[in-house]
């Protein structure tokens, strides 16, 4: 009897001819696998004759495999070459400059790069939070011009505008995680974060009926990692200021040897204090996904997110004057006017299941279900009215301090079904096409119980902070609703030359909500249509029209009895979209107006009593301009630049005063990013830093007489929030193949700014703070 002695040997190199370590190594199809030693070299011993094909990865290469026909007594010797993967990842910070970002199709259904869109879209890669350090979605998104914090709600949510619209909606998969209409926010984690999606003005094709008070302003992504056909991944541990401490890990890579399925999984665990005294936060995120390569035509990708957070809100601070006069107080940060059982927790799953069939080199079936389950139970102190003193002068100091226990659950689902078609040809026009549709279900319920008045507390002072023994919410109150909506969908992108395309397309939605005194039914035709004329190549310039029709005051009556009917947004926007350097470097010019003429306005008597009626009528109008540049200027320096310009004002409205701007909208933002990397003696060196304005504000809406919400005074101007700009800066260092230690410092001229929402909540940003990452990568 004899024994093959025929082997495979190699020796695995960089693109710069660097032996690279403990590279994967498999023999596809076979039972063989090993790893490369820490010179790249490998061998396979004692295999039959035959052909191989032998596969290597790493992470942070790009895969290669070369095949070989083996002899009997043979050996053969490879030499590998590996593309750096995050080499060509870094040369577009806003994601891979050669493919569109993952599952960007659930908020445009086509597959095109946002390059290539009419729509204003911005894609914040995972290399970019990664550089940065970012643990949250307004962290995030700073990198956007015309995104910004709109509130927190005393740190326990985040919620973001976008081109004047308060709270635009935040998706998770494509999917919504809060169906509350005021766009109160949410709270995510980074980790599994793949890349996020800012697709700026109405997302009404694809989204369906604009169902929040933010929806004409934009949405959010926030698109979680999927499986990689390679082994590798990365663990880190980061610890900083406040007593920050946090471990994460991400691991992916084939589960069968013909690499047909893979999976992926990441998670992340962290606790901290707060730079206020009294205020901590704990939490528990995992993110596990697998994939199935059914054929090599078909597709499907099993998704799940889930993420428990606990965290004391902080009721924020007060204004030591009228509301038209900023005063706000600089709360010490030893003083905390919350009670010591305050607490916010939130839970939320995500689910996703994502089926493609090409059915022909042209066409492509795309399926997708996404569902959402969101608890928040949250128990917190709340600042009430001035005290006043025997005269009736108010002492701004002095507040009462009340006591609210809220809870609510929410439960969001879509399924999705497209044909999407690709160069497709009828005569001399080429279409990229998508037809489809949609079912949308929303329902939550939600439990309130509060008391205004628990005890008087002045800020100046150290107050207590034990709630009464004998304390007595009160009965609970009750609410909920449930919404389904259909829709179907046509768009389709003709391109008659090289200089010319033309977008058109149609949604159809149909809506019912069901709430506990009545049912409404509504339905709308959104459309949306431009061209995009190229006069050179990698210009791009476009113009386009969409509306979006606003269903939740519909059956509001007029004086004889009549529903109003929808709501409509109608939006223009135009610009120049440019492509340099082989798409190293992005330059985006946007101008946009979007105009509310049919509102459903209340009516009011002489006195400013609501009679009860409404009418149509008003005109609320929100312009400006967006500029963006993003990219890589030369081999080893990335930027981020972006500014935003928003005219947004109140006209022909019954409640507020003609021109005023509604509340928390700035008029500039600006943001600038720049990352360096070093080469020969400080080779793995790199540097970063960033500066983020957020311009004034006003903190409320000016009323023109009415009474329409919380904290407004009649005929008297709300004050302005300062501007307030913060300046970041991060180093990194490349220790060799498997360890890196990142430093970064936020906010390094301690400037403090203010979020605030109307007088309910008014919360400064983080002072000075620094935190170090050390990461092992495999």
């Amino acid at each position: 009897m004899s024994f093959s002695q025929s082997q495979i040997t190699g020796l695995i190199q960089s693109h710069n001819n660097e032996e690279v370590s403990f590279v994967n190594v498999i023999l596809q199809g076979t039972i063989y696998g090993t790893n490369a030693d820490e010179n790249g070299y490998f061998e396979f011993r004692n295999l039959s004759a035959g052909e191989y094909v032998v596969k290597v990865s790493s992470v942070g290469y790009i895969s290669k495999s070369i095949t070989v026909q083996l002899s009997e007594n043979e050996t053969v010797n490879l030499n590998f070459n590996l593309d750096s993967d995050s080499y060509l990842d870094e040369v577009e910070i806003f994601g891979n400059r050669y493919k569109h970002p993952d599952k960007i199709e659930a908020i445009t259904r086509l597959p095109l790069a946002p390059y290539e869109q009419i729509q204003s879209i911005s894609i914040i890669s995972e290399k970019l939070i990664t550089q940065q350090g970012n643990l949250s979605i307004s962290d995030a998104t700073k990198n956007v011009p015309g995104v910004y914090t709109f509130a927190t709600y005393g740190n326990k949510r985040e919620s973001m505008s976008s081109r004047g619209f308060r709270g635009i909606p935040i998706l998770k998969n494509g999917v919504r995680v809060h169906s509350d209409f005021r766009g109160v926010g949410i709270l995510t984690d980074m980790q599994g974060v793949d890349n996020i999606q800012v697709l700026k003005g109405s997302a009404a094709i694809t989204q369906g009926v604009a169902t929040d008070l933010g929806s004409p302003g934009g949405i959010i992504n926030i698109v979680t990692k999927t499986p990689n056909y390679y082994f590798g991944g990365n663990a880190y541990v980061r610890a900083g200021s406040f007593g920050q401490v946090r471990t994460a890990f991400d691991v992916f890579g084939p589960l069968t040897n013909n690499e047909n399925v893979a999976f992926r999984i990441n998670g992340a665990i962290e606790r901290a204090d707060s730079y206020r005294a009294g205020i901590s936060s704990d939490r528990f995120y995992i993110n596990p996904s697998f994939e199935w390569r059914v054929d090599d035509k078909s597709t499907l990708t099993l998704e799940m997110d889930y993420f428990d957070d606990s965290r004391t809100p902080d009721v924020g601070t007060v204004n030591l004057a009228e509301n038209d006069t900023n005063a706000i107080y600089d709360l010490p940060y030893n003083q905390f006017l919350g009670f010591k059982n305050d607490k916010a927790l939130t839970k939320n799953t995500t689910y996703s299941v994502r089926f493609n069939r090409e059915l022909t080199d042209k066409l492509n079936l795309v399926a997708a279900f996404y569902k959402s389950n969101l608890d928040l139970d949250d128990k917190g102190a709340s600042l009430g009215a001035v005290i006043e003193d025997e005269f009736d002068t108010p002492i701004y100091n002095q507040r009462k301090r009340g006591y609210a226990i809220s809870e609510r659950q929410d439960d969001n689902s879509v399924l999705q079904f497209d044909l999407v078609g690709q160069d497709v040809k009828t005569g001399g026009v080429s279409h990229t096409f998508q037809v489809g549709f949609d079912y949308r279900t929303s329902s939550f319920n939600t439990k309130n119980q509060r008391v205004s008045t628990v005890d008087t507390i002045d800020v100046f002072t150290s107050n207590t902070r034990n709630l009464p023994d004998n304390l007595d919410l009160g009965n609970a109150t009750y609410s909920g609703a449930k919404t389904s909506a259909i829709g179907f969908v046509a768009q389709d992108v003709m391109t008659f030359n090289k200089y010319l395309k033309a977008f058109l397309g149609v949604r159809y939605s149909k809506t019912q909500t069901e709430a506990e005194l009545e049912t409404v039914q509504s339905d709308a035709f959104n459309p949306l249509g431009g061209i995009i004329i190229t006069p050179i190549e990698n210009i791009n310039v476009f113009a386009s029209y969409t509306n979006s029709s606003y269903p939740r005051t519909a059956t509001r009556l007029d004086i004889n009895g009549n529903e109003l009917g929808n709501e409509r947004y109608d939006q223009f926007e135009a610009g120049i979209k440019t492509n340099w350097l082989d798409s190293r470097l992005r330059f985006n010019f946007t101008f946009f107006q979007i105009n509310n003429k049919d509102i459903n306005l209340p009516v009011y008597d002489e006195n400013w009593v609501e009679t009860g009626y409404y009418q149509k009528g008003g005109n609320d109008e929100r312009k400006g301009v967006e500029v963006e540049l993003s990219g890589r200027v030369l081999p080893n320096l990335e930027l981020i630049t972006g500014y935003s310009y928003i005219d947004a004002q109140y006209k022909e409205h019954t409640s507020y005063v003609y021109g005023s701007a509604p509340l928390n909208t700035p008029k500039h933002t600006f943001n600038g990013y720049v990352n360096y990397g070093f080469n020969s003696l400080l080779d793995g060196l790199s540097v970063g830093a960033g500066v983020y304005f957020t311009g004034e504000r006003p903190i409320n809406d000016w009323s023109s007489g009415a009474v329409t919400h919380e904290g407004i005074v009649p005929n008297q101007k709300p004050f302005i929030v300062d501007a307030y700009t913060q300046v970041n800066m991060q180093a990194a260092y490349k220790l060799n193949q498997h360890w890196d230690f990142r430093v970064l410092l936020n906010n390094v001229f301690n400037e403090i700014g203010y979020n605030t929402y109307r007088t309910t909540y008014i919360n400064q940003t983080d002072p000075r703070n620094f935190a170090g990452i050390l990461t092992y990568t495999f």
